[in-house]
């Protein structure tokens, strides 16, 4: 599970990675909204942790920048204001969670396995089975009705069809493909998810030649389409 935490207070930003890595976090660190942002952009993370008074862009409003195309993600706000109409603030922007500094360790990292907690119960309920044209694919069971009948899928086949379907409409960058799907460790040729892609075509496209779903966007990556 990877964590954008954003904290310009290097002392505090060192201490919150060191305990959430020791808690078997991936932690991604920021030190102003601007180089978050772009972050945010470019790679999937589980949760946002946010402080509020941050360089180039505040926590308020790069917490309503995520929300304008990432409405899922949880967001926990960590901050010196203690004012009620900052955490309405906060609240009504789209966090999930709002801490005030001085803070106790033990209560942010249960907060954090509680956010993340709900967060998984919550994708699994709504995303076990996706339908779209003809085709309905089974997340839970590796499984997909298609044009052939039922087939078997792999884990990575699973994970590319899910990033694809919870974008869907928008483009997917290879690099962000890559990220997601197979991580840091292993880094596969693009021409790899091409053959995915064509997998993909193969299984629930009417005509592999004119796609309606799995759209290739030239010296950029993929979008699927549901319609």
């Amino acid at each position: 599970m990877r964590i954008l935490l954003v904290e310009d207070e290097q002392s505090l930003q060192n201490l919150l990675k060191m305990n959430l890595e020791l808690e078997g976090y991936e932690v991604v660190v920021c030190s102003d909204g601007k180089e978050a942002l772009n972050r945010t952009g470019n790679e999937h993370f589980d949760l946002y942790i946010l402080d509020v008074m941050l360089p180039e862009i505040d926590g308020f409003e790069l917490c309503e920048k995520i929300r304008l195309t990432d409405r899922e993600t949880p967001v926990l706000f960590l901050t010196a204001k203690d004012a009620s109409k900052d955490r309405i603030t906060g609240l009504k922007l789209g966090a999930d969670d709002y801490l005030t500094k001085p803070f106790v360790l033990e209560e942010l990292l249960l907060r954090v396995k509680n956010l993340m907690k709900r967060s998984n119960q919550q994708a699994r309920e709504s995303s076990n089975i996706y339908s779209f044209g003809s085709n309905t694919i089974y997340f839970s069971t590796f499984e997909a009705d298609c044009k052939s009948g039922t087939i078997s899928l792999t884990n990575k086949e699973v994970m590319l069809l899910k990033m694809l379907i919870d974008r869907a409409n928008q483009v997917v960058s290879r690099k962000q493909i890559l990220q997601y799907v197979w991580g840091y460790d292993v880094y596969p040729s693009t021409r790899t998810i091409d053959n995915f892609i064509l997998n993909f075509r193969k299984y629930f496209e009417q005509d592999q030649r004119n796609p309606r779903h799995f759209i290739s966007v030239r010296g950029v990556g993929y979008k699927f389409v549901s319609d």
